[in-house]
């Protein structure tokens, strides 16, 4: 697929949709040689299948009324080599074009996937996973009719009719005249219905994306549908889903179904006369019954393909459809896309300042302001305060997932905005609140962000994390499936799973948000102490509604409406008893 330019201010870029034109040149020209090979073979494919008809005129003529049978063995022998000839090179079209296109589907299912993930998290906030996989599995499905069936039937109708054409002139070109008549009013009638058609290809894309994102979180939230007795409610959504599904799909069948009506009623009327011009010219001894036998199957020949043309059409519409859906995507700006981002840092020590920074979601909807401090290289900075006050932003802020709108983040000393992602993020840990693991085994996901980590390295971090306090007494251990998002392992499990996964990462600077919530008070105990180990000699940030967790943070901020209230380490602020000595009296009641 062609080299999408992107816009870094903007999320993507207007199109006026995906044109024959262009689909030739960033799908098919790049593989011409196989497609060159392709018309070749379609070439001598069609022209093949001429043979029979052309041989007919023959035969009734000329073979049989002076029983020369010398002349039928020759004929019934090089009508015999052309239909074996056929078969061969359709056999070879399957191989050449057909593999081909679901090759480049693969391929393109891949460069899709690659792109998807390389775009910002808050394209991934607004967008549903199921219409993402949607939009990866489905949209690039249609490019098979560019490069196989629809090619096939468009190129090698076309060149059948133009052959199948001109031998029909030979023989009467009246006749051919008549006929080319309803043949011209179907091709109109035609492209008026593709140009109703494509849109509803569009919205059908988009639709079975919604759905698909739907059934999708349906699935994946089963144990909560179920807990509160909603399974009927699931089904009258999905229902409604399906439902607009089959609308669009309605609306298509019958313009399609006009389409092959239409023909059937023209061609009929075109070979209702043909019966009567080609009777009276056999009667007048203008015409022979040869003549007249050629130009019927020859007739069908030329008709047929125009017929599929309806097929193609559609087909080739529906393509280009799900090629709009996928250009939308690839013009997207990527995290990378920034011209500002070319400063590659070699090694981090982790000293991160905040600089007045301010960040809004929607615009004029600031849910920080103006914040700074200085979470020195080796230090733990604790953020608390209550739900909503823009904690996890500032974390989200830290770890590059969101931009500031205004304001400084530097990282040793260089501003972040400019640092290449990649090179920051490889000294990057982060341990989630909702953790979330992948469908698999225990060892699989601690060794994600390390796969070719050594055992010594692996049993290093599953001590640390106390992994091995549970997986010991499983009869596979490390090596236990654990189920899609780890739902066979209970938080606490899973959580350590996580701050293993973290710890086998080496990271030079760590975000742990909410990172021991999920805990009961023993695992709590555990993790405390793996976490010690974790946060040595790195910079941590640490989101924690449990104030009991970080009580020896280096220093706490307390964050009010995307505002630091309150700066210090826990007996200042434990002192000063402000809005943090509120919280941790509060706590300690409970």
């Amino acid at each position: 697929m062609k080299s999408y330019s992107t816009d870094t201010k903007t999320k993507s870029k207007k199109k006026s949709g995906v044109t024959m034109v262009s689909a030739f040149k960033t799908i098919i020209w790049p593989r011409r040689n196989l497609v060159f090979l392709g018309l070749i073979l379609i070439v001598v494919n069609r022209l093949s299948g001429l043979v029979l008809p052309w041989k007919s005129k023959a035969l009734l003529d000329d073979v049989i009324p002076n029983k020369d049978f010398d002349q039928l063995y020759s004929l019934l022998l090089l009508v015999g080599g052309a239909i074996l000839l056929s078969a061969i090179t359709s056999f070879l079209l399957t191989k050449v074009l057909s593999v081909q296109a679901q090759y480049l589907i693969s391929e393109l299912r891949a460069q899709v996937q690659r792109k998807v993930l390389s775009l910002p998290i808050r394209f991934f906030d607004n967008t549903k996973s199921g219409a993402l996989v949607s939009r990866i599995m489905s949209d690039v499905e249609g490019v098979r009719n560019l490069i196989g069936t629809g090619l096939v039937q468009m190129i090698g109708g076309t060149i059948t009719a133009v052959i199948a054409m001109i031998l029909l002139v030979r023989i009467s070109w009246t006749m051919t005249l008549f006929v080319l008549v309803p043949i011209a009013i179907f091709g109109f009638i035609a492209l008026k219905a593709f140009g109703y058609i494509r849109p509803i290809f569009k919205k059908r894309r988009i639709i079975n994306a919604e759905v698909t994102g739907r059934l999708t979180e349906t699935l994946s939230g089963v144990r909560v549908i179920k807990a509160f007795n909603a399974e009927e409610q699931e089904n009258i959504a999905f229902e409604k889903g399906v439902n607009r599904l089959f609308d669009n799909v309605k609306k298509s069948l019958t313009a399609t179904a006009f389409m092959t009506s239409s023909s059937t009623f023209l061609l009929g009327v075109a070979s209702t006369g043909i019966m009567g011009i080609g009777g009276y010219k056999i009667m007048m001894g203008e015409l022979t019954v040869g003549d007249f036998l050629s130009f019927t199957l020859l007739l069908g020949f030329m008709v047929a393909p125009i017929v599929q043309m309806s097929n193609v059409g559609s087909q080739l519409n529906e393509a280009l459809a799900g090629l709009d859906r996928t250009e939308e995507l690839m013009n997207m700006a990527t995290e990378d896309d920034d011209e500002n981002r070319t400063v590659a840092l070699p090694t981090v020590k982790g000293n991160i300042v905040f600089n007045d920074v301010s960040f809004a979601y929607d615009k004029g909807k600031q849910v920080i302001h103006n914040v700074s401090f200085e979470a020195p290289a080796g230090s733990v900075i604790a953020l608390v305060g209550s739900s909503g006050s823009g904690k996890s932003t500032i974390a989200g802020l830290s770890a590059t997932f969101l931009n500031p709108n205004s304001g400084m983040i530097t990282i040793d000393g260089v501003d972040l905005s400019t640092v290449q992602l990649s090179s920051f993020r490889k000294h990057l840990g982060v341990v989630l609140q909702d953790e979330f693991l992948f469908e698999g085994s225990i060892k699989e996901n601690i060794l994600f962000p390390r796969p070719d980590a050594s055992e010594a390295e692996l049993q290093a971090a599953v001590k640390a994390a106390y992994v091995n306090e549970f997986t010991d007494r499983f009869d596979d251990g490390l090596d236990t499936l654990i189920g899609e998002r780890g739902v066979k392992l209970s938080g606490g499990q899973r959580q350590r799973i996580a701050i293993a996964r973290a710890i086998l990462a080496n990271p030079r600077v760590i975000i742990l948000d909410e990172a021991t919530s999920n805990l009961d008070t023993e695992s709590e105990a555990l993790i405390q102490k793996s976490l010690g180990e974790l946060t040595k000699n790195r910079t941590t940030i640490v989101i924690a509604h449990r104030l009991s967790t970080i009580r020896k943070a280096d220093q706490i901020l307390v964050i009010e409406n995307g505002r630091i209230a309150e700066r210090g380490d826990h007996d200042t602020l434990i002192a000063s008893q402000g809005r943090y000595y509120d919280l941790y009296t509060y706590q300690a009641k409970i």
